[in-house]
């Protein structure tokens, strides 16, 4: 079927979560719930998003919208633009004027934390500024529809509900050019500003270096839809569960059995079978998550991606890649690289796998209420969780000997190839790129060093026999054996990813209403594996200028707003 107008896509709609979860009981009936309230039970708050003034479409994705079925004009049509940028007043049936927003909680790095919550209690925070609006199954696949920066919800914390249109590019741009680097993740369907609503936001001035922002600007605000088989996260199971085991309600148990049947019927309904008993299909999705986070965090790592603030409540259960607010694409390889200056080092790239292993503890602890009166499955459980990072280390090995070519990881090879790097300050993505095309010498790396290291001989010579030793482990003895490696290499290291550098004079020219650059990098970017022109290579297929390094706002950023 293809959607060709609104009344088309309302034949889809299918609404899951509010059909079979429970409402918060003290929701307003008229779904005007826009301040901050405490949150005490129930899955989700039926919630309106507020429209944004006078929506100007910028793009969306061609792809996306070929995937689904949708036509391309629909993305400019009047009615279409007003229910995704909020306008939810006028929606043909069986379509609901109501959206609804989740609570979670929130974990750090392993530990509880209520402070983030207005009240102390956790009952505060959740989606903020994030509106569902439509759950729909689309060719065989359900598909939840959200609204960033879709207005007030209970969870807003006091802030105004809005995404201006700087992060919304980013978050735009970021999830379809994941989805092109073969990185599981969230979708972008479309974004429309307003060029008459905007905020006050802090940000850094012009070429500053602060770590801190230092003025307040005004900025146009900009409506993204994000597109995913469900939004669950971590910090949401693990709400219910907290609440489980802390007895808050007399509904709170049954509220954690009901959130995590939901997460299998979303995510994992293919893999787990509805005839076992509750205990045994909650340790097979500890199981099977356990495997898909692991997977995704490796594959953040392959194309050079930090998460930035990877907390519980940014872990999606379905694991793959969801909010992207201050993530960041490597350039000179760091092992602590962290674009956020909020993140610390815990956040930092190569601790990813780290933070999935605390995160993937909160998890458990989240599911054990529901499996505490079987000893076994409780076991088994605690046996998951302590296997994570043998599964994560895994991964990563696995990963690396892909990224190098190799059958199998070489873990001296390895070590001595990050202490290069980062001795030589070697942008990550152009080396390993050029890598796989199998030169013949070590000098057709350089393309890729920040570094200069001609005159530095023993740095050199390392280098050299360090090559030596991957070209007799990759035994490419042939043309043809060469050609079929290179390929194979090609296909796991990417040419093209979405550096901040790239991102920062899009948005400017965005806010002058000149949209060729988001629409140019779209098309590089959502196919990042290929040889483009050589207009396009010399312009993207390049080492950051010296220029820009430690500059605010483009080698790190403070915040998503």
């Amino acid at each position: 079927m293809k959607v060709q107008t609104l009344d088309d896509l309302a034949k889809l709609a299918d609404y899951s979560l509010v059909e079979t979860l429970s409402s918060d009981p003290y929701a307003k009936k008229d779904g005007k719930d826009h301040w901050p309230r405490e949150v005490f039970s129930g899955h989700y708050v039926p919630v309106n998003p507020t429209p944004i003034e006078n929506p100007t479409y910028i793009t969306h994705s061609k792809q996306f919208f070929e995937e689904l079925g949708f036509d391309d004009a629909l993305a400019k049509s009047e009615d279409f633009m007003k229910m995704f940028s909020g306008d939810s007043s006028q929606l043909p049936k069986p379509l609901k004027n109501e959206g609804w927003a989740t609570g979670y909680a929130l974990s750090i790095y392993g530990t509880e934390y209520y402070e983030q919550c207005p009240f102390g209690t956790g009952n505060g925070y959740g989606d903020g500024r994030a509106v569902s609006i439509l759950e729909a199954v689309i060719n065989g696949k359900r598909w939840e529809m959200q609204l960033k920066g879709g207005g007030r919800t209970p969870y807003c914390r006091g802030a105004d509900g809005r995404a201006v249109l700087r992060s919304s590019i980013r978050e735009f741009l970021a999830q379809e050019h994941m989805h092109a680097l073969g990185v599981p993740t969230s979708r972008s369907l479309t974004l429309y500003t307003s060029k008459t609503e905007k905020v006050r936001r802090p940000w850094f001035r012009d070429g500053s270096y602060s770590r801190d922002p230092e003025v307040m600007i005004e900025e146009d605000v900009a409506i993204t839809t994000r597109v995913a088989p469900s939004f669950l996260r971590v910090g949401q199971v693990e709400l219910f569960g907290r609440r489980a085991r802390k007895k808050e309600h007399q509904e709170a148990m049954q509220e954690l059995e009901m959130i995590v049947l939901h997460v299998i019927e979303r995510e994992y309904k293919e893999e787990i079978k509805q005839d076992l008993s509750l205990g045994e299909k909650v340790v097979r999705l500890a199981d099977l998550f356990a495997d898909r986070l692991s997977s995704l965090v490796a594959d953040w790592i392959r194309v050079g991606y930090c998460q930035g603030n990877f907390n519980s409540d940014n872990t999606s259960v379905g694991g793959f890649t969801l909010d992207y607010g201050p993530f960041g694409f490597m350039d000179n390889f760091d092992p602590r690289y962290q674009p956020w200056t909020g993140g610390g080092i815990h956040f930092s790239f190569l601790n990813q796998p780290t933070a999935a292993a605390r995160n993937f503890m909160m998890f458990i602890a989240a599911l054990k209420p529901l499996v505490n009166s079987n000893e076994e499955q409780l076991e088994r459980l605690e046996e998951i969780q302590e296997q994570f990072p043998r599964v994560m280390q895994g991964k990563m090995f696995q990963m690396w000997a892909l990224k190098l070519g190799l059958e199998k990881f070489d873990a001296e090879l390895f070590n001595e190839l990050v202490s290069l790097m980062v001795e030589t300050s070697v942008d990550y993505t152009i080396f390993f790129r050029e890598l796989s095309k199998i030169p013949e010498d070590v000098s057709a790396l350089k393309k890729s060093f920040y570094g200069y290291v001609d005159y530095n001989e023993k740095l050199l010579g390392r280098w050299k026999e360090w090559f030596e030793r991957w070209r007799t482990l990759v035994g490419t003895t042939t043309e043809e054996s060469r050609e079929q490696l290179s390929k194979k290499m090609k296909g796991v290291n990417p040419k093209y990813t979405l550096r901040e550098w790239f991102l920062v004079p899009a948005y400017q020219a965005a806010e002058r209403g000149d949209y060729t650059l988001i629409h140019e990098l779209q098309e590089v970017m959502n196919d990042p594996y290929a040889e483009l022109s050589k207009e396009i290579e010399e312009k993207y297929y390049r080492l950051k200028p010296d220029e820009l390094f430690r500059v605010a706002g483009i080698s790190h950023v403070s915040c998503s707003s």
